[in-house]
Order: C-alpha cells, then sequence, then structure tokens
C-alpha cells in the first residue's frame, strides 16, 4: 500500500511543524488552518477512516484525546478547544487516516460545516 501524506510525515520523508511526538502519535500544525490554532494528531498506526477503528485500537484512539489534552496544556489554551474525527468524503474527510482536527483560538461556531 501507498504511503499516504501522514505516513510521509511521520517518516521525516516530509516536512511538518511538529507541535508533539512520541512512540504512538505525532501532532503538527495544519498547513491549511481553520482557525488560529489548528493542530493534527494522528496515529503512527494506519487506520484509514473512523469506521475502520476496532476493538484493539481503543487505547490508541483514547490515546490520541490524552495528546489534545497535553498539546492545550502546552500552549495554555483555557479558553476551549473542539475536538474533530471526520468520517469519510461526505463528512470532510480527506487524507485517509484517521486524525483529530485540534481547533482553538477563537470563538467557533455551532452547528460546524
Amino acid at each position: 500500500m501507498e504511503k499516504n501524506i501522514f505516513e510521509k510525515i511521520i517518516s521525516k520523508e516530509l516536512p511538518a511543524d511538529i507541535i508533539y511526538e512520541d512512540e504512538i502519535s505525532i501532532a503538527f500544525k495544519d498547513i491549511n488552518p481553520q482557525a488560529p490554532i489548528h493542530i493534527l494528531i494522528i496515529p503512527k498506526k494506519r487506520i484509514e477512516m473512523p469506521i475502520k477503528i476496532k476493538v484493539e485500537d481503543e487505547q490508541l484512539v483514547g490515546h490520541l484525546f490524552v495528546v489534545a489534552n497535553i498539546i492545550a496544556n502546552k500552549l495554555k489554551i483555557n479558553d476551549g478547544y473542539r475536538l474533530v474525527m471526520n468520517n469519510g468524503e461526505n463528512a470532510g474527510q480527506s487524507v485517509f487516516h484517521i486524525h483529530l482536527h485540534f481547533l482553538s483560538g477563537r470563538k467557533l461556531s455551532w452547528p460546524p460545516g
């Protein structure tokens, strides 16, 4: 299977403005930000989309949310942030490797989209 853009960032074949990295995940600034702070948090394991998450991925997916909290603390974000994970093209997914969008830095409206 050909590497997607996220896998190329994980393997350091492509540059990224990395905010956080550990053995399970990596987080970096989105190149097309939708908020003043827009960070993508991705697992290093490739899972194409949320609908393909399996029971054995529960700890990995939970880890992404822990990383979001680590990032919020690191960036001293005390006034809120939004986490979004799209599932499929109709939901806005463009890279088929699960990822959390961490959005902050302005008041976010509801409903999104």
